[in-house]
């Protein structure tokens, strides 16, 4: 296959990394009435508190971390688009307070569109990170789609006693936010041409950066709680620990790490539809500051791809690990809220 136009992958999808999941009010109705994980006994971790992933007990010492995640382009660069969305993938298991063993990858391509060479380039990038991640890519799956879909399913393991849900924050902990928000803004002025080659360089290293600390923390008997922040944005995947935990989530909006162009690209108006159907279906939730202007409330639904890991912490051991977290190679990662009694999430 040749063609003289250089080919966007970006162009090639309807919508791009995180942004492509589906409204959290859609997935609740899909999953409503599915069987009820007490029938499972060893299975820790199912559907019930949308968690990153499975959990199941195998042994009193060992558990099993099982994910899925695939996706869309949201650059054009194809190795780059490997590498985002395994990092994306393997997530998951750091999430869980697990650490990887194994990937399988998922390939859906339209093969009259792509020349093979373009999407082995994808999959190269795909299996560079999993090297990073010390992980093979033991096999996976293919098939010829409408539009170019990469992603992995990843395999993990924990200690049952140091799997870290999303549904177990205190009242009194403090909430540290790992990397920076803005990921849907800068995918949304990729897709326009909108975004310099620093801005790009900027976002695909945030994305390709591994939430590796998760299974570090994890360690810690302190962090309670950890969650990534995909693609509902800040507040939808807060809004989940809130329910989970039984608790309400308060984010400080002036403290929130932000990509060095996010809020001006909020501003111009570059948003994903995403960040609407998050907002629709968490805003009964919210409270939000009297006369937020709705680029800035953006900045809280803005679907993040392969974003940072939203980690509750005892509020003594906040500032120690921060610091860690920080010195992990983590620069963006700052404290951005509390959780306190009640439920939903203020932002402050």
């Amino acid at each position: 296959m040749t063609t003289d136009t250089p080919i966007r992958l970006s162009q090639l999808s309807h919508g791009g990394g995180c942004g492509c999941k589906l409204a959290p009010s859609v997935l609740r109705e899909l999953l409503a009435g599915q069987p009820v994980a007490q029938a499972f006994p060893d299975l820790l971790v199912g559907t019930e508190t949308a968690d990153d992933a499975a959990v199941y007990r195998v042994s009193d010492d060992l558990a099993v971390i099982a994910t899925t995640d695939f996706f869309m382009p949201m650059v054009d660069d194809p190795h780059a688009f490997g590498r985002i969305a395994a990092t994306n993938a393997i997530s998951d298991v750091y999430a869980m307070g697990g650490r990887p063993i194994m990937a399988l990858a998922i390939l859906g391509m339209p093969i009259d569109k792509l020349p093979p060479e373009m999407i082995r380039e994808i999959l190269d990038g795909g299996r560079s990170i999993c090297a990073e991640a010390g992980i093979p890519v033991a096999g996976g799956h293919s098939i010829d789609s409408l539009e170019p879909i990469y992603g992995l399913a990843v395999i993990g393991v924990v200690h049952p006693d140091k799997l870290r849900r999303n549904a177990d924050a205190r009242p009194g902990d403090v909430l540290i936010l790992t990397k920076g928000l803005g990921v849907g803004i800068y995918s949304a002025a990729i897709k326009k041409s909108a975004l310099d080659e620093a801005g790009i360089a900027e976002m695909i290293g945030s994305t390709t950066l591994l939430n590796r600390i998760g299974a570090d923390l994890a360690d810690d008997p302190a962090v309670h709680a950890i969650t990534d922040v995909t693609g509902f944005g800040i507040l939808g995947h807060g809004l989940e620990v809130a329910r989970g935990s039984g608790a309400r989530v308060v984010i400080d909006r002036a403290a929130l790490p932000l990509l060095t162009r996010a809020e001006e690209l909020a501003e111009a108006g570059f948003v994903t539809g995403a960040s609407h159907r998050n907002w629709a279906a968490c805003g009964a939730e919210v409270t939000l500051p009297e006369g937020l202007a709705d680029w800035q409330r953006h900045l809280l639904t803005d679907p993040q791809t392969s974003g940072g890991l939203l980690v509750a912490v005892a509020p003594e051991a906040a500032e120690a690990t921060l610091a860690r977290i920080r010195a992990a190679g983590y620069p963006l990662a700052a404290i951005v809220g509390r959780i306190e009694e009640g439920d939903g999430i203020t932002v402050a």
